[in-house]
């Protein structure tokens, strides 16, 4: 309250000074027309209008900082504070704040009237103190069993990991032998298959050795049959040249060359012997 009382005053003060601000400053002719005054309080106005509405802000904020402080308090305590609304219009209970503030600075000595307020009870063993204990107590009991639980969740959930990893190992070695048995299945029908077209190859290059074979026995038969039949031909022919005139009288012909070249070589002789 003294705090509030000390701000009030000083914002009062304020005020007072708006006023005598607009005295000092506009109030220094005698006379004065409407829309002279008027604009003087409007100014006047709007300056104290802000003046209050900061004042009014200021003490909202300052006692939600307040209020914050006492619940941060009991929180630490564990208690479960309400408030009412209702409360803070009623009449009665502000006229009984308005005349503590009144007494209390208007008293003189106010060391005694300090000794004779009423006090707050302490909390005893006995009371509430002794219910926040035994919540206390509860509430690390509860804690220490919701740890134990936890260790041992985290312990399973480790084996579990482990598992898991085992497993994963496994089935990767497992799709690992897969992966090499398909492989070699498929290596194994590669070779099969190049087998069977090996031996479909050589089956096929067997009969068409075959096949050559017969084609070129049967190409030498004709071959021979060929070369006999020309034989045949030319000797043919040579008998049939024979018996025609031009081959005998070539051949006449020849006969007489020859005789002929007999003569001049036994002359030649007889003539150059030494040549």
């Amino acid at each position: 309250m003294r705090f509030a009382r000390s701000k009030r005053v000083l914002r009062l003060k304020t005020i007072d000074s708006c006023f005598e601000e607009l005295k000092d400053s506009r109030l220094v002719d005698e006379t004065f027309t409407v829309d002279e005054v008027r604009e003087m309080l409007d100014g006047l106005q709007v300056v104290v209008r802000g003046e209050v509405e900061t004042e009014l802000i200021n003490t909202a904020h300052t006692n939600v900082l307040l209020l914050r402080q006492l619940f941060n308090q009991a929180e630490k305590f564990y208690l479960r504070l309400q408030t009412d609304i209702s409360e803070l219009e009623n009449r009665d209970l502000l006229e009984q704040v308005a005349e503590f503030e009144k007494t209390d600075f208007k008293t003189p000595n106010k060391s005694n009237q300090e000794s004779n307020k009423p006090k707050l009870a302490p909390l005893n063993e006995g009371g509430v103190s002794e219910l926040l204990n035994k919540e206390i107590a509860r509430l690390q009991e509860e804690n220490d069993k919701l740890k134990t639980r936890l260790r041992t969740l985290e312990t399973q959930a480790m084996s579990a990991l482990d598992e898991k990893t085992r497993a994963e190992r496994a089935l990767k070695d497992i799709q690992k032998v897969q992966g090499e048995q398909q492989e070699i299945n498929c290596l194994e029908d590669t070779v099969a298959a190049l087998k069977e077209d090996y031996e479909k190859s050589l089956s096929a290059n067997a009969a068409s050795q075959k096949d050559l074979q017969e084609n070129l026995v049967s190409a030498k038969h004709d071959l021979l049959r060929i070369q006999e039949q020309l034989n045949l031909a030319e000797k043919e022919l040579d008998k049939k040249f024979q018996q025609t005139a031009a081959y005998r009288n070539m051949k006449e012909m020849l006969t007489k060359k020859n005789d002929q070249i007999k003569d001049l070589r036994k002359k030649l002789q007889r003539y150059e012997p030494d040549e």
